[in-house]
């Protein structure tokens, strides 16, 4: 990681400080992702109208639902290939030299997951803690409307692809089987881990073997990141220090990053995410899903 990012998340304070520098680019990565009124009720869209309504000065919107999104994979929130994924960078004026800054009006899910997929090529990335509504609280200043198109980046960035970053449908399977080592951790709150609530999806219910750890539980009540040793308390009453692989999983591959930065913040190694999560888990019938806690 560049010396200019003190880690993985940044306080309003440290970018309001910083967002004159060029190196800096801030990206709003909000999507909206309903909750399911019931079984199969699945209905996403982008966010970028509420980043033209309000959003951080000089800020880009990543587009979760296009640019930034595998189109021709079987489910939605696909991770682009690395290529695709610079070049979507590039677009927004993220290029080599760049540190990006993602942020979200949404409890922080979806910064995660930009941060995880932009880790996963090895370009510089924190979360912004607590969002736009941390930057607000703390009477830092909201525009609206469009901003200028961005000068696309002069020199792209390279992706390095950083190893055991997604699992995939397979791969998992395997661990759920006990062929394989690993810990599968569901992150979606506890109602869509034990089926008692409706899901997105035609089969409600977990992976076969599966630890109940919902990534919100690790947030408080602004939407900013439990301290350390909150967060140490919560994933040790899951996961033993030994586990490894950890692969996070949800319905879609968002709250999964939220509990992935949450993991990484604690200096913890051997996480991956399984990208299709349930959407891709439950559309095959013969791959089995448990009801209950």
């Amino acid at each position: 990681m560049t010396s200019l990012l003190p880690g993985p998340l940044v306080d309003d304070t440290w970018l309001a400080a910083r967002l004159d520098d060029p190196r800096v680019v801030v990206l709003d990565a909000t999507a909206l992702l309903p909750s399911p009124r019931h079984d199969g009720d699945y209905r996403s869209a982008s966010g970028r109208a509420a980043w033209t309504e309000r959003h951080l000065p000089g800020s880009r919107h990543a587009d979760l639902t296009g640019d930034f999104s595998d189109h021709d994979a079987p489910y939605h929130f696909a991770v682009p290939a690395p290529e695709a994924l610079a070049a979507a960078l590039a677009r927004l004026g993220v290029g080599e030299g760049s540190a990006v800054i993602a942020y979200d009006n949404g409890g922080g899910i979806w910064a995660a997951r930009l941060w995880w997929m932009l880790r996963a090529i090895s370009v510089p990335a924190a979360v912004l803690d607590g969002g736009l509504a941390a930057w607000e609280a703390s009477g830092r200043p909201v525009v609206s409307g469009q901003e200028a198109e961005p000068e696309p980046a002069g020199t792209p960035v390279t992706p390095v692809v950083r190893p055991g970053m997604w699992t995939s449908v397979d791969e998992v399977a395997a661990i759920s089987r006990g062929e394989r080592p690993g810990a599968l951790v569901c992150a979606l709150p506890t109602g869509g881990f034990d089926g008692s609530t409706p899901t997105r999806y035609s089969r409600r219910g977990h992976i076969p073997g599966s630890r109940s750890l919902p990534g919100r539980d690790l947030l408080d009540s602004a939407g900013r990141v439990l301290s350390d040793a909150e967060i140490a308390a919560r994933v040790g009453a899951v996961l033993d220090a030994g586990d490894s692989p950890v692969v996070l999983y949800c319905g879609g591959g968002i709250s999964a990053a939220g509990a992935a930065l949450a993991l990484t913040l604690l200096g913890r190694d051997g996480v991956s995410l399984y990208d299709g999560s349930l959407e891709e888990w439950s559309k095959d019938p013969a791959r089995p899903l448990e009801i209950g806690g």
